[in-house]
C-alpha cells in the first residue's frame, strides 16, 4: 500500500494480515482526497480506526495541521509505529499524535466542535461501534474550514441508514467499490 499525494507521495506502507483489517484501497482513498482536495492546511484531522494509518498519513501528507491516529489494537498500533518512523525521514509541517487507544472512547471525550475531518472505517463486523462512532462524530466535528466526516460501511448496508445517523449533515459525495461504501458528510456546522 502507497501514500498517494503529497510529502509522501509513493512512500510505502507495511500491512499486516489480521482479522478485521480492511485497509482503505489506493482507489477509494486517491477518489476521498480529491473530495476534500489536495491541500489540507488548517485541518485538525482525527482517523478513529487507523489500522495501516493510510488515510491519517494520506491527510498529514497533504499538509493537515494535526493528524491524530487512534488504534486499538497491540499489532495494529505497533505496526503503525513503525509505518510513521520510516515516514519520519520526510518530516511533514504538521502534527501527528498516535494513541493506543479505543476510538469510540476517545471520540466520547471530544469538545463539540473540536475537529475538522475524521475518518471512520471500524471493522464492518461491528455495526454498533460504526453507528455509535458516527454519532460521535457529528456532534465534534466543526467542517467550517473544510473537511467533514467520512464514512466507509459494508455494501450490504444502506445508504439511507448511515444518513440517518447524522440528520444534520449531508453525505455530499458517495461511492461503491465492491465490498465497500463510502459517504464525506458535511455541513454540520459551517
Amino acid at each position: 500500500m502507497r501514500i498517494i499525494g503529497g510529502v509522501w507521495r509513493s512512500r510505502l506502507l507495511t500491512v499486516l494480515d489480521l482479522p478485521g483489517l480492511r485497509p482503505t484501497t489506493d482507489r477509494i482513498r486517491e477518489t476521498l482526497f480529491n473530495w476534500l482536495g489536495q491541500d489540507l492546511t488548517g485541518l485538525d484531522c482525527l482517523d478513529l480506526f487507523a489500522g495501516t494509518g493510510a488515510l491519517g498519513f494520506e491527510a498529514a501528507s497533504r499538509g493537515a495541521d494535526v493528524v491524530v491516529l487512534l488504534e486499538k489494537d497491540k499489532k495494529s498500533h505497533a505496526n503503525l509505529m513503525n509505518n510513521f518512523s520510516l515516514l519520519q525521514s520526510s518530516p511533514v509541517a504538521g502534527k501527528v499524535e498516535i494513541f493506543h487507544r479505543d476510538g469510540l472512547e476517545y471520540l466520547k471525550q471530544q469538545a463539540a466542535g473540536s475537529r475538522n475531518l475524521i475518518f471512520i472505517d471500524p471493522p464492518f463486523q461491528d455495526s454498533v461501534l460504526l453507528d455509535q462512532s458516527v454519532i460521535e462524530a457529528g456532534r465534534i466535528c466543526d467542517d467550517s474550514r473544510g473537511g467533514g466526516i467520512y464514512v466507509e460501511f459494508p455494501s450490504n448496508r444502506p445508504r439511507q441508514q448511515i444518513e440517518a445517523l447524522l440528520p444534520d449533515w449531508h453525505c455530499g459525495k458517495y461511492l461503491e467499490a465492491g465490498q465497500v461504501k463510502a459517504c464525506l458528510f458535511r455541513g454540520g456546522r459551517g
